[in-house]
């Protein structure tokens, strides 16, 4: 898989994900997958460093050791907590549309800072048979998460059906269902309630928007709706620009 590197001027480090399994103390064991990317693509060599994560929100600097055909191994020189993440949980409901746009919203919106995704199948959805892509997808996220420099992957959920997430009496935090035009509330009044928000919800429609059965559904199940603008914009669109504006408008997009 393409690894990442970060920052300006001197060259950066490479960064991976690794499992648990994969550290023991101080000293951390790359699988084929990843050796084959460290020897053969970027071709590292032993005194090189590459950054490894835990996916717990640690990062470690690692000086490489051994590089091998199907086994690189690396010592830790230092950790340090990884300060990316955003401090508020966003989770996206993306209503499935073709492959291309959809992927498209798992990776910019990996980048932006969503920690949650949820496929959803919606009454206008065209695509819906997920079948193996969730394996795709999700790989998909681990190397946006990479490259963008996030200390945690977020999660990619299996599909849902819009009924039973628009009816849901109950949510985790504010629920934000995205409808063009003017017919929501503006998103910056609503964030800015002067409350602390801690996890938000955010619902974004297929090609065609949700259905009117649907919409109602959400107004009885507490779904606030919301604007993104006066301009239409494209499903995929509105996705990146809507949790773009929920994390800076919550101050998570800060430098």
């Amino acid at each position: 898989m393409p690894s990442a590197r970060l920052g300006m001027g001197h060259r950066s480090l490479d960064r991976f994900f690794v499992c648990p399994g994969d550290v023991s103390g101080d000293v951390v064991r790359l699988g084929s997958g990843q050796a084959h990317q460290v020897r053969e693509v970027l071709r590292l060599r032993p005194g090189d460093m590459i950054a490894v994560l835990d996916n717990t929100g640690w990062e470690a600097t690692v000086v490489l050791q051994l590089v091998e055909k199907g086994l690189v191994q690396g010592m830790v020189v230092e950790r340090h907590k990884v300060t990316t993440e955003p401090a508020v949980d966003l989770t996206l409901y993306q209503a499935l549309v073709p492959r291309t746009k959809f992927e498209l919203v798992l990776q910019k919106c990996t980048e932006v800072g969503v920690s949650r995704f949820v496929p959803l199948v919606a009454d206008r959805s065209i695509a819906r048979d997920v079948g193996s892509k969730l394996d795709r997808w999700r790989r998909i996220v681990l190397e946006a998460a990479e490259q963008s420099g996030r200390g945690l992957i977020p999660l990619v959920e299996g599909p849902k059906e819009s009924d039973v997430v628009l009816g849901r009496s109950e949510g985790q935090g504010l629920r934000l269902l995205a409808v063009a035009g003017q017919e929501g509330e503006a998103l910056h009044g609503v964030l800015a309630s002067g409350r602390p928000i801690r996890s938000v919800e955010l619902c974004i429609g297929p090609e065609g928007g949700f259905t009117c059965r649907e919409l109602e559904r959400a107004r009885q199940g507490g779904w606030r709706w919301v604007s993104l603008g006066r301009r239409v914009l494209r499903t995929e669109t509105a996705a990146i620009v809507a949790s773009a504006l929920v994390l800076y408008e919550l101050g998570q997009m800060e430098p």
